[in-house]
């Protein structure tokens, strides 16, 4: 993730945040140029339907003639976004939040903390699909888009059927709202023995079901997609009850990212699909706050390693493997000094880095608009470090 700047003071500022702790100015992610930008108002107004805008017009500062925003529509009434909708797009809502299909009931209490902490982790997913220039528009313009359901297995008719199944059908992304609570995730990470388990990591595994049908079914692709994951067309039912009565076969580590991804091709899909874009993402974090670890960290190392590269476009894997490895190898370190665990609990051997290059491929060969670098604060520059007066929220 960038570390952007404050268009009017040049104070770091972070994809979360609605305001500059610096200077006061109102904040907002621009979705059109893939960076967070200070704002001015710019006067009230009606949009094309003629009515009222919540929240007005808004300007980026020092943009005296230039494009006019608007709040998202969760941003200026419901609190929970701080994406802005460029004039020209009649839409109420921003590219993230116009994927949802379905909000839990906000009349019940603590629902609403809950909903807040998955558009958060949504918003992030779907920063990264656009700075990969993926194809990403909802079902209502699209039927072959994406929707979200954020459901709560509390709901009468929930609890009578079991209640929420998280996972993807034809396009639509279902999510348990009682994934935001970490108490519940604990349990169900340990019930589940996962190593890992979050609400981002969950968004991006089942975005990989979804661009699996976009990407590759049907496609060129398809054939060779089987040589090298599987051939999904197994009985995935099966398949599933199989791994969860018996376990992963005693060498997935030497094929597989993780034990999930052994129980059918799609599962293996999805989850190298989904480290894919834990690597580009943490990378970018990395490179935006000048962390660079010497390739020594990390015997085998290539030394290929070129500080200024941007993740999101890199030319192969090995050029990603080349910084991710020992700054893998060193966050597990600085945990473990810490007292706490790996942060990254996996293990890359040459059959998962393979599957993870057929999938940087696939991206690059889909690429319909490929997001530009956003415009960082220099390494060092100064940095938010808590919520001021007036609700400013920081990352």
């Amino acid at each position: 993730m960038e570390l952007f700047e404050c268009d009017a003071c040049g104070m770091a500022v972070h994809f979360d945040n609605t305001c500059c702790t610096a200077c006061g100015h109102r904040l907002g992610f621009l979705s059109d140029r893939l960076r967070v930008a200070a704002l001015l108002p710019d006067g009230e107004g009606r949009d094309a339907r003629g009515q009222e805008i919540p929240g007005g017009w808004w300007r980026v500062a020092g943009e005296v003639d230039g494009v006019r925003y608007r709040q998202c529509r969760h941003y200026a009434v419901d609190g929970v976004c701080n994406w802005m909708v460029p004039e020209s797009d009649a839409h109420p809502f921003c590219r993230a939040c116009r994927l949802n299909r379905t909000i839990p009931d906000l009349g019940v209490a603590g629902n609403r903390t809950l909903w807040a902490r998955l558009e958060a982790e949504k918003r992030r997913l779907v920063y990264g699909l656009l700075r990969l220039g993926l194809p990403l528009v909802s079902q209502r313009e699209d039927p072959q888009g994406l929707a979200f359901d954020f459901l709560a297995s509390t709901t009468p008719a929930f609890q009578e059927g079991g209640g929420v199944v998280t996972g993807h059908a034809a396009g639509l992304i279902t999510l348990d709202i009682a994934e935001a609570d970490p108490a519940v995730r604990e349990r169900m990470r340990e019930a589940m023995a996962e190593p890992y388990r979050t609400i981002l990591g969950h968004f991006r595994h089942e975005s990989g079901h979804y661009y699996w049908e976009r990407l590759v079914r049907g496609g060129p692709a398809h054939e060779d997609f089987r040589r090298v994951f599987g051939d999904e067309r197994a009985d995935y039912d099966a398949a599933l009850r199989r791994h969860y009565r018996e376990g992963p076969p005693a060498d997935w580590q030497g094929r597989f990212v993780s034990a999930y991804a052994s129980a059918h091709p799609w599962e293996d899909w999805a989850e190298t699909w989904a480290h894919y874009l834990h690597i580009v993402d943490t990378l970018d974090t990395a490179r935006a706050y000048g962390l660079h670890v010497g390739a020594p960290a990390l015997a085998g190392a290539s030394m290929r390693q070129t500080p200024d590269y941007d993740p999101y476009n890199a030319p192969d894997i090995d050029t990603l493997m080349d910084h991710w490895l020992p700054l893998t190898n060193a966050l597990n370190s600085l945990n473990r000094s810490m007292g706490h665990g790996h942060v990254y609990p996996f293990m890359l051997t040459p059959a998962a880095i393979t599957k993870l290059q057929w999938v940087h491929a696939m991206i690059r060969d889909h690429r319909e608009t490929p997001g530009p670098v956003s415009g960082a604060a220099p390494p060092g520059g100064a940095a938010t470090t808590g919520a001021a007066a007036g609700g400013c929220a920081t990352d």
